[in-house]
Order: structure tokens, then C-alpha cells, then sequence
């Protein structure tokens, strides 16, 4: 098959670029030809940068070019010499083409049938107040065929927008990037999380936890990174260890230093650093957001409460306080649960899909 991809911006260390670069450099290893697309960044309005500043954030980053998932990959791509939308005379004929973020479905939706089948890759339900709520649900219900990364993406599609003809492929990870041999417990009692003030991430209640059971482990460390300072209204506690914008080689050690990874999200789109903390022999505690139901329920981990810092605080005593003998015995379930699913077998459940894209193309069932 030929395939677009059409990215809102591939220029990128977002977790949602690492996958479709993984994706696309999958598919193309299966003998597909693969190409992928984005506009140029628009430039941000005066307002959008003060606002910027003001949360602390810095000036928004106007460069078109820099660091990429999809770096080193041997993928056609293009970033175009004009901003979005992306149109007819921007995106080769193909078989497939594939929209990877609700604006670039509208962009999608838009184009010639000779470019291909129309599917929407969605990796999270994007309704969140510093987007247009509204404009992001219509793009749900546009006729195209949807392929998501978590059975409770699968749910909402069904639930919320009507549409009970779903893709499920859920993302693997990069074996060679995240990996740790088998190891005991850290001397000293440690616990890890992904640092992001963004609120439906649940960084407070996973600071939360880990101070209410440092309260019962008196010498319990916590590890961190991000890729963004600390910020004064969501505090690290005293003595963590930040890793701020950590180089991508250094991750798996950051992992690998922990007996458990805090997993605190509110929603989430599928969860990926619960796979990698697992490929690292690092057993997640996590809530039920994403995938995480999925992945920790088969015993690499304690799944609790959403909302509920006691409840995370009270598996991490427990996990912590396991001998190394039943440490080790859920490390290696986390550990095998992470090697059970390639980005392989993604690519393999992503043609299969792709393919059904095109029947229903067929057979007029994606009809805008």
C-alpha cells in the first residue's frame, strides 16, 4: 500500500510523535511505502507568546526544524513551506491517508479521494480546555475510519460518537531504547513519575502519594523527569532527583533506578511510560487511565483509585516493603508484559485495519 501520514508537526519529541514515527517505520518495513507530511508551523499571535510567558512557559518555540522521533529513520517526509491546512496539492495518490490529531482530520476530510482511503489515528480524547472543545468533538463524528491505541478509546468513540466500527491497535515500544536486566530491590526504598504540570496527568496526586507514604518510610527517594522546569505551584519535594529534558539514551536508567513507577493520570490517551517503566523491569502503580487497565491487571503492578492519593500512598508501602524474592517475581511479569507485544504486531493490527478502511471506502460506509 501507499500511506500518508499527515502530521500536525513531526518536528517533535511528543510522546504521540514517537509513535507514529514507530508506526510508520513499521509499516514500511512490511514493504508498504510510507510518506509523511506536515505544514510549516504557524507563528504564534503576541498574545499566544505573553501568555506563554506568563505561565512560565518561555517564548513558544517558532523554529520549523529540530530534534524528532522520526530522526534517523529512513521515512519520506516533508514539512511544507506554508502553514496548515494541509490540501489536494500538498499529499501524493495513495491507497491510505491518515490523520494523526483533530485538526489534521479536518484536513483529512478534505481531500481527494485519489489520496487514499481516510483513516483517524486518534491517540487521546482531546477534550480539554485549552482546546476548542466543541470544534475537536465534530471532528469524532467526521466519516472516517477511526483507529485507536486503548479499549477505552474504543469505548468512547462507541459511547460518545456512535461509532461501533473501531480499530484497536494498541502502541508497543522501542525495545532497543527501553530495556534493563533483572535486578534486585535499590538499597534505599525509591519510586519514580513523569514530571508535567498539565492536570489530567495527576502529577499532584502522585506527589500527594508519595508524601503521605514517605510518612511510614521515613527514607523513601523519588526520582523524576520532564521536560520542563519545576514549576513553584506544582513543587518537587526536597532531595528528588530531577532529570529535566534527559537525553533519550539515559531514560531506561532513570527507570531502572526504581522499584515502582507512579502512574497518576486522570485520562489518558494509552499511558506509554507504564510499557517502558515495564520493559525496564520497573513495576508500575498506576490508575485506570488509558491502557493501564489492560497492562497492569496482569500482575507487573497495583492498579488504584482513580482520585485517590491514599490508595496509590498504600501500594507503594506495599510494593516497597516486599521482600526482593516477591519484588523480582512482579518485576518479571512487568517486564514480560512489555515483551509480549511488538511494534510488529501494531503494524500487523494497523494494516489489517487499514485494509478494512479501504472495503468501507468501497462500499460508500465513509461518505462526508
Amino acid at each position: 500500500m501507499k500511506i500518508t501520514f499527515v502530521l500536525a508537526n513531526w518536528v517533535s519529541l511528543a510522546g504521540g510523535v514517537r509513535s507514529n514515527a514507530m508506526l510508520a517505520y513499521h509499516l514500511q518495513k512490511r514493504g508498504h511505502q510510507v510518506f509523511v507530511v506536515s505544514p510549516s508551523k504557524s507563528q504564534p499571535t503576541l498574545k499566544q507568546q505573553v501568555f506563554s510567558l506568563f505561565k512560565g512557559k518561555g517564548l513558544i518555540n517558532i523554529k520549523q526544524q529540530g530534534t524528532s522521533h522520526f530522526d534517523n529513520l529512513d521515512i519520506p517526509r516533508q514539512v511544507l513551506e506554508h502553514g496548515p491546512p494541509v490540501t489536494d496539492a500538498d499529499v501524493p495518490d495513495a491507497d491510505i491517508v491518515v490523520a494523526s490529531w483533530w485538526e489534521t482530520a479536518e484536513w483529512v476530510a478534505n481531500l481527494s479521494p485519489s489520496k487514499g482511503a481516510k483513516v483517524y489515528l486518534i491517540r487521546h480524547h482531546e477534550v480539554h480546555d485549552y482546546l476548542p472543545i466543541e470544534k475537536v468533538k465534530k471532528t469524532y463524528y467526521l466519516p472516517l475510519h477511526k483507529i485507536t491505541i486503548s479499549q477505552w478509546l474504543v469505548n468512547i468513540m462507541k459511547n460518545e460518537y456512535g461509532d461501533n466500527n473501531v480499530s484497536l491497535v494498541p502502541n508497543s515500544i522501542d525495545f532497543n531504547k527501553y530495556f534493563a536486566p533483572p535486578r534486585s530491590k535499590q538499597a534505599n526504598p525509591t519510586v519514580g513519575m513523569l514530571y508535567k504540570i498539565t492536570k489530567w496527568k495527576g502529577c499532584d496526586l502522585t506527589l500527594k502519594a508519595f508524601e503521605l507514604a514517605k510518612q511510614a518510610i521515613p527514607d523513601l527517594h523519588l526520582v523524576a523527569f520532564g521536560l520542563e522546569e519545576p514549576s513553584s505551584t506544582l513543587p518537587l519535594p526536597p532531595g528528588t532527583k530531577y532529570y529535566q529534558n534527559p537525553p533519550q539514551e539515559k531514560i531506561k536508567d532513570i527507570y531502572a533506578q526504581c522499584d515502582a513507577w507512579l502512574f497518576g493520570s486522570r485520562v489518558e490517551g494509552f499511558g506509554r511510560p507504564i510499557l517502558e517503566a515495564m520493559a525496564c523491569h520497573t513495576p508500575v502503580i498506576g490508575t485506570p487511565a488509558g491502557a493501564a487497565p489492560e497492562l497492569i491487571a496482569k500482575g507487573g503492578g497495583r492498579l488504584v483509585k482513580l482520585e485517590d492519593a491514599e490508595d496509590m500512598a498504600r501500594a507503594i508501602i506495599e510494593i516497597t516493603k516486599l521482600s526482593n524474592k516477591q519484588w523480582q517475581a512482579i518485576s518479571d511479569i512487568a517486564y514480560n508484559t512489555a515483551i509480549s507485544y511488538t511494534w510488529d504486531d501494531a503494524a500487523e493490527l494497523c494494516e489489517q485495519a487499514f485494509y478494512q478502511a479501504i472495503e468501507r471506502t468501497k462500499h460508500g460506509d465513509l461518505i462526508f
